[in-house]
């Protein structure tokens, strides 16, 4: 009898990078409203994550073509689970407490979830992070972020 073959078109990684093309290409359309200052960071955000999935698309089908088996999607569906739910909170918390401020609690939340448990380099990242985009964007660019209900706008 002969093997029964699934489509090259449902592995997990293939599913996963056109699931993430489709969706970034969505939210990348509202950035043609937007003021092209605006729109610049979340436009070349979005670029990059639909070349990054076209990049992963073609090396699972170059798998695929090879006979590799697909991986499984995950192998601790409760870390996909909580990261998934560290977005969610974070965009909550950007909403009600800004995001300067919640972007300075999540990095080394974060980072102390998935392991790294030094404070001084919890620390020095947060501090390069918020800092950069402070720099890049408010000092630089003029662009102010969400100052969240809880303050104010």
């Amino acid at each position: 009898m002969p093997e029964s073959r699934t489509s090259r078109l449902t592995r997990p990684e293939t599913l996963t990078a056109l699931g993430i093309i489709v969706v970034a290409a969505g939210f990348l359309i509202p950035t043609t409203d937007m003021r092209p200052i605006s729109a610049l960071l979340p436009a070349a955000m979005l670029i990059g994550l639909i070349v990054l999935s076209v990049l992963l698309l073609v090396a699972d089908q170059r798998k695929a073509a090879a006979g590799q088996p697909a991986q499984p999607m995950t192998k601790s569906p409760k870390s996909v689970i909580g990261a998934f739910l560290l977005i969610v909170a974070y965009a909550l918390a950007t909403d009600f407490i800004g995001f300067y401020v919640s972007t300075a609690l999540t990095i080394p939340l974060v980072a102390w979830i998935f392991g790294y448990r030094s404070p001084l380099g919890l620390l020095i990242a947060t501090v390069i992070v918020v800092g950069t985009i402070w720099a890049i964007f408010d000092f630089g660019m003029s662009q102010d972020f969400p100052a969240g209900r809880l303050w104010g706008r």
